[in-house]
């Protein structure tokens, strides 16, 4: 008897197994008849469709069945233009729906419903479809390394929240999707479904957390069969008004231009700007800045951020670098001066083609003309002005080959080529890379090799090389890696490299729970360790090993700590700005602690301390940065951020002439406070608020001369004043209307300026009285953007 028992025990748990092992199809039901997007579920088609329930919890409980007072059954309907998608999520408590509003593409605290479409069934890439308890839409392009929430789709979803929980209903076009040619479609799909007051996610198809690759874990859409998609050509013109103020006028500027996308088949898209406005984009973050590389500025601008996954592949790409400042440096005799330079370059155009073919095989082509700019220069003996040009007319291209197998494997191609017009520098660089998964995903292997060329007074090439292997499965996880660099490798035309002429070796280990405790409901410890050396001397430029550790408390507060011991002599081989010089760098070691407590709350806060001290007296860094935040209801809340960061002895280079390098033992201290607030006055109309105050100095108090053993000896006849005060002022106040869908008026409002001088201030009042008192620039603005489908405006004619 107990022998039966054992066995059919035993059964249970192998089929218990298989079953969690499985992947789950789901069929589509083919319709003719519309279906109005209401979330009210009424049309009869909808109860003869398959239903997808039974979810799983992916966390914190993985692997836990849903409760029967939280069921979720979703369905799936299609025709030749859309699928559409219900989904009924029971709540036995329909008034504690978290559904805060917000902007698009931002979750807020709400409930959400997802679909994750992946239309090649290759375990390699989603389209994921978020709708909160709202009606907030986001969406992504999805990755095992990253999502992609600049991507966004044209789709329709409404929610109706009732007394049994809530309802979502979706209808998503195909042309917000990519798939085969096949007539018989068969997709990878997963729906999750989050439960915001219990930090709690659940999905259709069990995702194991214990398995690193979320992407090939998703069940299987059957049942879609030969579609007749419709063209896929979509015109969006805008129409934009400027009016800017300023100490030195004013004026009223008008802007128009089109945006196209067409869709070349069902798997790959072109998509074109025509006479660019990126007015209303988000500002930069003007700081002071003494680091011996350029400032890496984010991209705010939607055509180089939607859609974009593919050409990153490498690293070889910095959008910035297309409109942004020039690559030439002026030569000016004694007694000329520039009264006229530009700080960016216009863009003329720009296309891209991307998308994946039946096999797998992803083709990228990026493509971009910036205008040919001229500086002004006056003499100023003669009164003479002439003009010089600064960049010329200029063509950057992308191209890239992704090919996919086995799932969760794939090789790519990466060329970046950028040319420009007469005798000015032109440049051009490749990448291979490679990164192959086990079926399992339980080991990965990856590398690639990178070349690059430039052609300039003196041509010159170089290469970077890597190569790396990990376990990315289980509880206890690792990997090691090897770099190697070139000393010429340059791929600043168009992509953006700081450190070159060194070798790396890295290696980590980390452990982690995989279900909650009696402690935490997630926890993580991981330890590595980085060198890196100089080719050409041989001496350390980074020698660290550390400790992280994440964990969420079961009140789900989330708690991070780092320490990180460089215990090495190193030196740094960029700080002193001359090619074969480096500076010497103390011991030092780095801690960080961060907390964020639950933002279920209505009243949230992050608070992380920081601290490096190094072994020489008195040269510690210390950073603050804190931010609470109030949700006063689901439609209006206030943010504020403190970063603060003060560097006490810190040294760095400040000139450099005939008789040597000079060096400054200097205090910096820097403050930025950030303001945010949103009004949403439904799901689609939002008042939103942004103001950035940035004040950092740098005061210098010793001098001293680099040594070519790059140690520093003190300097006592250098008298230059290179002290720094600096003060930067943003605020945005801006209105959003998306009337239709991908139709939207905006309005905003900004004020901005920044006050540069070589006399330190550290009164905070005076320094706000400088920047107000400052050229302070306002600018209103009203743009409006408007979606066409081209079936649309054909079928009306």
């Amino acid at each position: 008897m107990a022998k039966r028992i054992y066995l059919s025990l035993l059964f249970l748990i192998i089929c218990s197994i298989n079953t969690f092992g499985q992947k789950k199809t789901l069929q589509a039901k083919s319709i003719t008849e519309n279906i109005t997007i209401d979330g009210k579920i009424n049309e009869q088609i909808w109860e003869s469709a398959s239903i997808a329930s039974d979810f799983i919890m992916f966390e914190p409980d993985n692997g836990k069945p849903i409760n029967n007072d939280k069921k979720t059954e979703v369905k799936v309907l299609y025709d030749n233009d859309a699928i559409y998608i219900s989904a009924m999520l029971y709540d036995n408590e329909p008034g504690k729906i978290q559904k805060e509003i917000t902007n698009r593409d931002v979750f807020g605290v709400s409930d959400h419903f997802s679909v994750y479409i992946n239309g090649f069934n290759d375990g390699q890439q989603d389209f994921r479809f978020f709708v909160s308890a709202a009606g907030v839409q986001m969406d992504c392009l999805a990755t095992e390394d990253y999502e992609d929430f600049t991507w966004d789709a044209i789709w329709d979803s409404e929610v109706v929240i009732t007394e049994l929980g809530w309802v979502v209903e979706m209808k998503i076009p195909y042309a917000a999707l990519r798939f085969s040619k096949a007539d018989k479609q068969n997709w990878g799909l997963n729906f999750m479904r989050e439960i915001k007051r219990d930090v709690q996610k659940y999905t259709w198809n069990r995702i194991d957390t214990k398995i690193g690759a979320v992407i090939p874990q998703a069940g299987i859409l059957q049942g879609i069969e030969k579609i007749q998609t419709p063209t896929r050509l979509f015109l969006i013109p805008y129409s934009s008004a400027y009016y800017q103020q300023s100490d030195i006028g004013s004026g009223i500027t008008l802007k128009a231009g089109l945006d196209i996308k067409y869709g070349i088949n069902d798997s790959f898209t072109l998509d074109a700007i025509l006479v660019p406005d990126f007015g209303q984009t988000k500002f930069d973050n003007a700081i002071l800045y003494l680091e011996p590389f350029e400032q890496q500025l984010e991209e705010n601008r939607p055509f180089f951020t939607e859609g974009t996954d593919l050409f990153s592949k490498g690293g070889l790409f910095y959008s910035r670098r297309i409109g942004g400042g020039s690559t030439t440096e002026l030569l000016l005799a004694n007694e000329e001066e520039t009264i006229n330079y530009p700080s960016t370059v216009d863009l003329l155009n720009a296309i891209k083609i991307s998308g994946r073919t039946e096999k797998g095989l992803g083709i990228g082509f990026l493509n971009a003309v910036t205008e040919k700019t001229k500086a002004t220069i006056k003499n100023n003996e003669t009164g003479e002005i002439r003009k010089e040009v600064i960049e010329p007319l200029t063509n950057y291209n992308m191209f890239v080959l992704d090919q996919r197998f086995n799932q969760n494997s794939s090789v790519s191609f990466v060329n970046a080529n950028t040319t420009r017009n007469d005798d000015f520098r032109d440049a051009n660089s490749s990448a291979l890379l490679f990164d192959l998964n086990t079926k399992q995903n339980t080991y990965n292997l990856y590398g690639d090799f990178k070349y690059s060329a430039i052609n300039a007074i003196e041509d010159y090439d170089g290469f970077k090389t890597e190569i790396g292997f990990a376990k990315t499965s289980g509880k206890y996880r690792y990997g090691f890696s090897g770099k190697y660099v070139s000393e010429n490798y340059d791929i600043n035309d168009l992509g953006i490299n700081f450190y070159s002429n060194y070798h790396n070796a890295y290696a980590n280990g980390s452990y982690r729970i995989v279900n909650p405790t009696k402690l935490f409901n997630t926890f993580r410890i991981n330890q590595y360790i980085n060198f890196e050396m100089d080719n050409t001397s041989g001496k350390l430029q980074t020698g660290a090993f550390g400790t992280e550790i994440k964990a969420r408390t079961l009140s789900n507060d989330a708690l991070e700590f780092v320490v990180e011991f460089s215990p090495f002599k190193t030196y740094d081989f960029y700080e002193p700005r001359e090619y074969g010089k480096y500076v010497f760098l103390p011991q030092k070691v780095f801690t960080a602690v961060n907390f964020t407590s639950n933002d279920n709350n209505p009243f949230t806060i992050v608070l992380q301390p920081s601290v490096t001290i190094s072994n020489e007296k008195d040269r510690n860094v210390y950073g603050l940065y804190i931010s609470p935040k109030y949700r006063f209801n689901d439609r209006f809340s206030l943010a504020y951020v403190l970063e603060y960061f003060n560097k006490t002895n810190d040294r760095g280079w400040v000139d450099t002439d005939k008789t040597g390098i000079f060096f400054a033992e200097r205090i910096r201290e820097t403050a930025q406070h950030d303001f945010t607030g949103k009004y949403a006055l439904n799901n689609k109309m939002t008042i939103n608020l942004t103001a950035r105050y940035y004040w950092s100095y740098s005061k210098n108090h010793e001098f001293f001369t680099l040594q070519d053993s790059g140690y520093l000896t003190p300097n006592s006849t250098y008298a230059q004043n290179k002290d720094r005060n600096f003060n930067s002022w943003n605020f945005d106040l801006s209105y959003s209307w998306w009337f239709a869908p991908g139709s939207e008026i905006s309005i905003l409002y900004r004020n901005y300026g920044l006050e540069r001088a070589s006399i330190v201030e550290k009164d905070l009042s005076k320094n706000l009285k400088n920047i107000f008192n400052s050229d302070l620039t306002n600018v209103l603005s009203v743009s409006i953007r408007y979606f066409i489908d081209y079936n649309s405006v054909k079928n009306k004619f």
